[in-house]
């Protein structure tokens, strides 16, 4: 549940700042599989991962992370 909470916001974010898959995961030296992967939820970034994806989208992480409470939709 959490690994899918965290994929939505990346690929939320991602999207929002234009960048593609590849193109993000290029620069951030991870196969887009891997991305693919963390944005379906099926896999969790680390935490290094996650800074990484915040400073590559100009966005803290603290906005990248996903609210404490979320609905459930």
């Amino acid at each position: 549940m959490e690994a899918e909470r965290w994929g939505r916001r990346i690929r939320a974010f991602r999207k929002l700042k234009g960048y593609t898959q590849e193109k993000l995961a290029k620069e951030l030296g991870i196969s887009v599989s891997i991305l693919g992967e963390i944005e379906r939820g099926n896999r969790m970034p680390s935490n290094t991962l996650v800074g990484q994806i915040a400073e590559r989208l100009n966005v803290s992480v603290e906005e990248l992370a996903p609210p404490k409470f979320e609905s459930n939709r």
